[in-house]
């Protein structure tokens, strides 16, 4: 764990912010652009390949792929967060990339759906031990006043390659057919992404021990008591259910990437259902994560200047108000809008709700609150998928995207009420030049 003792010798050389650690910064921006990819390779393939080459029926089978994957991937973000504090970022970089490796050709080779669901089941491990520490990495590259920032461009990097590969995989399969074409993208961004953390990432570490060493209360009478020494059990209260900004971030991270299982594994059926082809749908399903990966470029850095609870509870009314427009829609027009609108609801909530974590957990078990943040948001993805799963199969697709919205719009009160403001105010500090 990061000690709040004096940090090392060669820590004094080192400095905050984006400027001073472009290279870096850039090159960890890169690498969480591959592991979006890693998802986006399967995101417009998966459910038709269900339907077309396994022959599956009912949605809640069907979804099991995405269940799989987000309870895998919410328990690796807790052990990436305790092990990037224990052991460094970089060790759990590295072995995320290597379980990625044989992804894609389990699913090249899948012989029944069996191995789909295994295969995502390596995925979501990939996915929490590589997303979360680049998170924790970028975080303290950058110190203390540019998080929103860093994880807008973090989100937006993963989540215009979910967007690019989504699409560039349905005119794979549109041309090509499902298999292999579509995932020898992601076998790809797998040797590439294993090779960069390798070769030339940086363990950051150090720069964490340095703000601990230098952190002081803010003195507005929040976080005063949040000191660098805390259990694991400690954290995982907090960040869960005792502190009001970190438990209403946990929450709305849960509904938003609820909202996101659900689409993954329902709105690709709901748009066939009304004869589109498959390069439709992929079109229709990569406008979500791009205006959602795109708009984390402007609303990272706004609430770094406006602040952060505003932005998220009205990204989340924003996204239930895009899923009753879903729920409604029947043509191409109808569901581009409303898919620009949900992505545009969840960029506004994406890099904040990580920019409040990195505001409140203390420098010493942030990397910890993290983990247990993504652990509640990551679970999302099964919630949605169950969800959707059971709604679809007894009331029907249109039923399921009704549920999600109006969970949506609970969640945007509850933040409106509980959460308080927590950007930083400006801090003078040598080693933090801007």
């Amino acid at each position: 764990m990061i000690s709040g003792a004096s940090p090392p010798e060669q820590a004094g050389e080192l400095r905050w912010g984006l400027r001073a650690n472009l290279a870096q910064f850039g090159l960890l921006v890169v690498v969480n652009a591959l592991v979006g990819g890693m998802v986006g390779q399967e995101q417009t393939v998966l459910p038709l390949l269900a339907e077309r080459e396994f022959h599956l029926s009912g949605y809640t089978f069907l979804f099991t792929y995405v269940l799989a994957f987000g309870l895998t991937k919410a328990a690796a973000n807790y052990f990436a967060g305790t092990w990037s504090d224990r052991f460094g970022r970089k060790p759990v970089l590295l072995a995320g990339w290597l379980i990625a490796l044989p992804v894609p050709l389990v699913l090249i080779w899948a012989p029944s759906w069996g191995w789909v669901v295994a295969a995502n089941v390596l995925l979501g491990l990939n996915q929490g031990l590589t997303w979360s520490t680049t998170v924790i990495m970028k975080i303290d590259l950058v110190g203390p006043r540019q998080r929103g920032l860093a994880m807008g461009f973090n989100e937006a990097a993963g989540y215009g390659a979910v967007a690019v590969t989504s699409l560039v995989a349905g005119y794979l399969a549109a041309r090509y057919g499902l298999r292999p074409a579509p995932f020898l993208l992601g076998l790809s961004y797998a040797v590439l992404g294993l090779g960069l953390s390798r070769l030339m990432v940086r363990e950051t570490r150090d720069h964490a021990r340095l703000e601990a060493a230098r952190h002081a209360a803010r003195g507005d009478g929040h976080r005063d008591d949040l000191s660098a020494d805390l259990s694991n059990r400690q954290v995982v209260r907090l960040t869960s259910f005792g502190e009001p900004a970190l438990s209403s971030a946990s929450l709305a991270g849960l509904v938003n990437n609820l909202n996101f299982g659900l689409s993954w594994g329902l709105f690709p059926l709901l748009f066939a259902s009304s004869g589109l082809a498959v390069d439709q749908i992929g079109v229709l399903f990569a406008l979500y994560p791009a205006v959602w990966g795109v708009g984390q470029l402007v609303t990272g850095g706004l609430s770094d200047r406006w602040g952060r609870k505003h932005l998220i509870w009205a990204g989340m009314l924003t996204q239930a108000v895009a899923l009753a427009v879903i729920a409604v829609a029947d043509t191409f027009t109808g569901w581009a809008g409303a898919a620009i609108l949900l992505g545009a609801g969840t960029a506004m909530v994406y890099p904040t709700l990580l920019a409040v974590i990195g505001d409140v957990a203390h420098p010493a078990w942030r990397g910890r609150a993290v983990g247990v943040y993504r652990v509640w948001r990551d679970t999302g993805y099964a919630a949605g998928a169950l969800m959707g799963g059971i709604v679809a199969d007894l009331w029907g697709l249109r039923a399921a995207v009704w549920v999600a919205a109006a969970l949506s719009a609970v969640c945007a009160l509850v933040c409106a009420a509980r959460m308080y403001e927590t950007h930083p105010q400006p801090v003078a500090n040598a080693g933090d030049p801007q």
